[in-house]
Parts: structure tokens; sequence; C-alpha cells
């Protein structure tokens, strides 16, 4: 399991989303991400610059019937950051949990 760690580079919600529907795949086509989150091609195209930077993702260009595709996975990296993340996210849930009870 990962330790417990905030992340401020995907702890914005734009790149949480994007990094959490990363984590439930292997690759996935940049159109599938930005259908999903509702986002224009140049704005996410921004944050995965962003993180691929930060060596969270990497992204494959192909042709494929003379169009361009693009997909994009989590590295080992990204997914430890994430999987960092969510725990932090956890102890905090966990501790108002426990907290409201001893009231």
């Amino acid at each position: 399991m990962t330790a417990p760690r905030f992340d401020e580079l995907i702890h914005p919600s734009t790149r949480l989303s994007i990094v959490a529907l990363l984590a439930s795949a292997d690759w996935i086509e940049f159109g599938y991400v930005r259908d999903q989150l509702g986002l224009s091609d140049s704005a996410l195209s921004k944050q995965f610059s962003t993180l691929e930077e930060a060596g969270y993702l990497t992204l494959e260009r192909r042709v494929s019937d003379r169009r361009r595709r693009v997909q994009v996975r989590l590295t080992p990296e990204g997914r430890a950051a994430f999987d960092g993340h969510v725990a932090a996210l956890r102890a905090v849930v966990a501790m108002a949990e426990s907290e409201t009870t001893t009231l």
C-alpha cells in the first residue's frame, strides 16, 4: 500500500479527475478523456503537458487511417502519486468521521 501523501500537482480538481480516469485503464484515448471531463482540446493538452513534465503520464502519438491518435496512460510514478493522494484524502475523511462519532 502506498503511504498517504498529498500531491499538490494532482490536487486541483481537473488534474485529479484526469488522473483518476487514467487510473481506471491501461491506455485511454485523448478524445475519451476530453469528452468524459468536458474539457476543450487546448485545456486538456495543457493539463497533460503539466502531468507529463512531472513524469506522471506518458503520451503515445500514432497515425491511424491518416488521423493522428493520441493515447495516454499513467506512469508508475503517476500511479504512486495518485494512490498516495487518495490514501491521504481517505485519512482526512476517516478522521472527520471519527470526530463526528465522538462528539
